[in-house]
């Protein structure tokens, strides 16, 4: 049995899922989703990128909320999608368009944007003259993948489905679900979800911030060491496996 005791953060449906992978291998944890997915109401500029989704050389989804949303829209209208063309940061987005029949490419190292712009078959469909391409995501991501993408040349368009909220708990909640579970780690999925972090420790953040915070990118890291987070681990990815290996090769702290 594994002395982590983990923080998840998490929306409450991949909390769930993510606390059980770990207790299989032995990592106790405890859930406090920090990200609440609010869908927004299509407008008539996104309605009409969803029936054009044809005339793209590339449709980047970035998210699984974002991949779950679109097949729903696409479902509601009765458009059919195109099977090839699709590009995901991560595996389990991918796996939500491959149930749909879709071809994905995904990185198979790195959950970022910056492993998916090193990616041969997206620099390879951005490659023709004038390619458009479509990034579907949450309202406010960041835009790193349209300036790197029109440097090649290539026109990027938005369609932004859902917003990220931190959903309102009592204040202090943090602090007394670390002490009263005995945490000994915290773990966050995102940019944002460590904002949100660090949004709701509020006043005792400084305290919060000795604990061991994992990671799923080297921007990120840079993020939270900004912030003054102590011990700050990258596990590379942000899925189960990777947040698993970079657990098994870290030493708990001394209960």
């Amino acid at each position: 049995m594994s002395q982590w005791r983990l923080l998840l953060t998490r929306p409450a449906e991949d909390c769930a899922a993510l606390a059980q992978s770990l207790a299989a291998a032995g990592v106790g944890s405890s859930c406090l989703p920090l990200l609440a997915i609010e869908p927004v109401t299509a407008e008539p500029r996104q309605r009409l990128l969803l029936e054009g989704l044809h005339g793209f050389q590339a449709i980047i989804v970035v998210s699984k909320p974002a991949a779950r949303l679109l097949l729903e829209h696409l479902a509601k209208a009765g458009t059919q999608p195109p099977r090839q063309g699709w590009f995901t940061v991560g595996e389990a987005t991918a796996a939500v368009l491959q149930g749909a029949g879709l071809a994905v490419s995904t990185p198979s190292r790195g959950d970022d944007s910056e492993a998916l712009l090193a990616l041969p078959a997206l620099l390879q469909a951005v490659a023709v003259p004038a390619a458009r391409v479509l990034v579907v995501r949450g309202v406010g991501g960041r835009e790193l993948l349209a300036e790197r993408l029109a440097e090649q040349g290539a026109s990027v368009e938005y369609l932004e489905l859902y917003r990220r909220c931190l959903p309102v708990y009592p204040a202090g909640t943090l602090k007394r679900r670390i002490e009263a579970e005995r945490l000994n780690g915290l773990v966050v999925s995102s940019g944002q979800g460590f904002e949100h972090l660090q949004q709701l420790a509020g006043a005792d953040w400084p305290q919060l911030a000795r604990l061991p915070l994992f990671v799923p990118s080297p921007r990120v890291a840079e993020q939270a060491r900004a912030a003054g987070a102590q011990q700050v681990v990258d596990c590379r990815g942000a899925s189960a496996t990777a947040l698993l290996a970079a657990v098994q090769r870290s030493a708990a702290p001394a209960s």
